[in-house]
Order: structure tokens, then C-alpha cells, then sequence
């Protein structure tokens, strides 16, 4: 694993991977990886004979009071464990290298996608994550990129945006990955103290009470809602919710009732400080 610190540099590596017939496939991170990173970065060695993996905590996707500064850093334990995923190269930028001075431009998705869920709440958010995916794109090219279904709104943007804009680039969506106690890895669990740690993998079983009661033939998007958000009141009552819905798959917008095409539940809530957020599809098997 060689690693590059460059715009300059990166793209002449992507060019010779290019002119050499590969494929590319390219993973996003902001660093503190963890097995949900990993699983992503293997999904990638699958589907492409070349991986680049970015680790860039950016700044533009962190709104006025949110956890930039003290967001987890640790590199040297990231190329531990990367070193053993066997990547082609790590892209390193810094924030000057990515946003320069007189920087001007940014990438905004408008509509429905954009004006729901994590949307309402971290104003300015999705902005700062298109831009800065879409210059990643322009200057890695990748043949394919891959994103976690954890950020499902995120991923559901990430395609409107290559969509819309006619990239040539695949998206793939990795499974969530969760510790044992079913709570999704997420490099902020670190934030948590241990009595809210075990009110957080309430989320999870939330959801999987909206599953099974979907799955025994439930279609009344309030009730499904109210199913899991009741429980949390009961179970988890340092909890507070930012919200908690049942959305279409694909425009993310609340239902009244699951059709044919099933639907995501989602949820993000507060654990003190601790921002989280969870889904899981709604899909007869």
C-alpha cells in the first residue's frame, strides 16, 4: 500500500491505471476505520482489480457546533489496518490541498432527497458531502465507488448525483455491519459512556421489532413507526429522537402505507452529545 498526499500525484496514478485497462474501484472514509470501513474496502477488492481509499475528515460536511475538532483521528492505526486489506493506495489530502485558497465552488442537491431525514437537521450537510465526493470523483476517476447502507440517505444522493451529472462511475451499497448487541459500528460509538452505550443498541432493536411486525403483514406506515418509537420510550429513555420514519426506498419521502416495493425504516437519535443513526429495509424475503 503506497500512499499519496497529492491532487497532482493521484491523478497521475489514476491516469496510469486507466491507460493500463484496470479497473478502479474507490472507497470514501474520514479515517478511524473500523469493520464497516473494512467491509467496504473488501467489497471493493471483489469488484475491481484496482482500490484507492480516501481518509479526509471534511470540514464542509460539519455544521456550527457539530464534532469536527474532536472527531476520532488516529492514522497510524489506520494504516495498521489497512496494510492488512491489501489496497492499491491511500489517498492522504490535507483540507488545504482539497480547499484551497479562493475556493469557491460547491455541488448541492435540491428536492426531496435532500429535504428530509438528516436534511431537516444538518442544514448544509449533504452539500459539503456531494462536493467533496464529486471532487474525489473528478480526481481519482474511479470505475466504481462504494458507500455504506448505514448512510442510506447519503447513498441514495451520492446516485442522484452521478445521475444526474452522467458519471461514468457504478455505485455499490456494503451491508451494515454491527457489533454483537446488534448497534451499528460508527466511529462516534467511542463517544458514548457506558450507560448510554447500552440504551444506544436499543436503536437497533427498534427496527427489528418494525421488521417483524412488518413481516407479519403490517402496512400502516404509522403504526410501523409508532411500533419502534414506543419501544425506545420504554427501553431507552435518555433517547431522544431526531426522527423516526418509514420512507420510500427510493425518493425517501414518508409513507402513509408499504406498497409492493417495500420501504426503509430509519431513525437517527441522541445519545447525549452522541449523534446516531440506523435503518433497516422493509422487504418480504
Amino acid at each position: 500500500m503506497e500512499k499519496i498526499f497529492t491532487i497532482e500525484d493521484m491523478e497521475r496514478y489514476s491516469r496510469r491505471q486507466r491507460s493500463l485497462g484496470y479497473s478502479l474501484a474507490f472507497v470514501p472514509t474520514m479515517g478511524y476505520l473500523h469493520e464497516g470501513h473494512l467491509s467496504l474496502v473488501r467489497l471493493a477488492r471483489q469488484i475491481a482489480e484496482r482500490v484507492v481509499v480516501s481518509i479526509f475528515v471534511n470540514p464542509t460536511q460539519f455544521g456550527p457546533g457539530e464534532d469536527y475538532n474532536r472527531y476520532p483521528r488516529d492514522l497510524e492505526r489506520d494504516l495498521n489496518l489497512l496494510r492488512e486489506e491489501k489496497i492499491n493506495r491511500l489517498f492522504l489530502p490535507s483540507t488545504e490541498e482539497m480547499y484551497p485558497e479562493g475556493h469557491a465552488t460547491e455541488v448541492r442537491i435540491t428536492g426531496p432527497l435532500t429535504d428530509v431525514l438528516c436534511g431537516l437537521s444538518r442544514s448544509g450537510h449533504f452539500t459539503g458531502v456531494t462536493s467533496i465526493v464529486l471532487k474525489f470523483f473528478s480526481i481519482i476517476r474511479p470505475t466504481m465507488a462504494v458507500f455504506g447502507q448505514k448512510d442510506y440517505q447519503q447513498s441514495q444522493i451520492i446516485k442522484r448525483m452521478v445521475q444526474d451529472l452522467h458519471l461514468d462511475i457504478k455505485i455499490f451499497t456494503g451491508p451494515i455491519v454491527r457489533e454483537p448487541d446488534g448497534l451499528a459500528m460508527s466511529s462516534r460509538n467511542r463517544y458514548l459512556t457506558p450507560g448510554l452505550r447500552r440504551q444506544a443498541r436499543e436503536l437497533y432493536a427498534s427496527l427489528g421489532l418494525v421488521k417483524k411486525k412488518y413481516d407479519d403483514g403490517e402496512r400502516d406506515a404509522m403504526v410501523l413507526r409508532e411500533v419502534g418509537v414506543n419501544y425506545l420510550r420504554q427501553l431507552a429513555p435518555d433517547c431522544l429522537l431526531d426522527y423516526y420514519e418509514i420512507v420510500d426506498r427510493e425518493t425517501l419521502q414518508p409513507l402513509d402505507r408499504v406498497g409492493a416495493n417495500g420501504a426503509v425504516a430509519m431513525v437517527a437519535a441522541y445519545f447525549g452529545e452522541t449523534r446516531l443513526i440506523d435503518n433497516v429495509m422493509l422487504i418480504l424475503e
